[in-house]
C-alpha cells in the first residue's frame, strides 16, 4: 500500500511540475515565447497563411484565455460552497474553446483528431473562429478588440450587443487588443 501511495505521489508531482514547465516564462515578450517554444513559430505562421490572422493576434488570444496553459479549465462550481458540482463552462485548453464550438470546428474543418491542449490545433481554431466572425459579423481580422468580444461572447451573443454593459469584459478586450499590438510589433524583429 505504501509503495502504491508513493508511486501516485511521484506521478502527481511530475504532472504538476511538467505542466508548469510547459508555460512560457516571459508571457509579455513574443520573441522570448517563440524562442522558448520553437514549434510554436511554425504553428503561428501556418495559421496566419491559412486564415489571415496575425501571429500577434493568436498569441494575444491565448495569453488572455489560458495564460499559455495547455490544460487550462474554468473554475469549479460548488454546491453549498463545499461540494464540487462541475465547472463554470466547458472551456478547455490553450484557446478555451467550448465543447460545442470545438465540435463545430472539427466538423467544419475535417480535423476530427484535433485537441484543445495542442498549441498548433488551438491556433488553427482561433484562426478559423476569427475568419468566421469576419464573414458573419464583418469584423476586420486585424481588429483584436471586436474580434475578442465576438470570441468571448460567441457570434450570436456578439450580435445582441449585451457585451456593451459588461465593463470587466470590455477591459479584458482592451488588454487583449494591446497585447496583440505589442506582440505584432515584437514579432517583426524575430519572426
Amino acid at each position: 500500500m505504501l509503495k502504491k501511495t508513493f508511486f501516485i505521489f511521484i506521478v502527481f508531482n511530475y504532472l504538476i511540475i511538467s505542466g508548469c514547465m510547459n508555460v512560457p516564462k516571459n508571457q509579455g515578450d513574443a520573441c522570448s515565447i517563440i524562442k522558448q517554444k520553437k514549434s510554436w513559430r511554425s504553428a503561428l505562421k501556418k495559421t496566419e497563411r491559412k486564415w489571415g490572422v496575425s501571429p500577434g493576434m493568436q498569441l494575444a488570444f491565448i495569453k488572455t484565455e489560458s495564460n499559455f496553459r495547455p490544460t487550462a479549465r474554468t473554475q469549479r462550481k460548488y454546491f453549498l460552497g463545499l461540494i464540487p458540482s462541475g465547472r463554470i463552462s466547458s472551456a478547455y485548453g490553450y484557446s478555451q474553446a467550448l465543447d460545442g464550438t470545438w465540435k463545430e470546428y472539427k466538423k467544419s474543418t475535417g480535423h476530427k483528431y484535433h485537441r484543445r491542449s495542442n498549441f498548433a490545433h488551438s491556433t488553427n481554431f482561433i484562426g478559423w473562429y476569427i475568419n468566421k466572425s469576419n464573414r458573419l459579423l464583418g469584423i476586420s481580422k486585424s481588429n483584436a478588440y471586436l474580434q475578442y468580444l465576438a470570441y468571448h461572447q460567441g457570434q450570436a451573443g456578439f450580435k445582441t450587443g449585451a457585451y456593451k454593459t459588461k465593463k470587466a469584459l470590455l477591459e479584458v478586450a482592451k488588454k487583449t487588443a494591446l497585447s496583440k499590438k505589442i506582440f505584432d510589433r515584437q514579432l517583426k524583429k524575430c519572426m
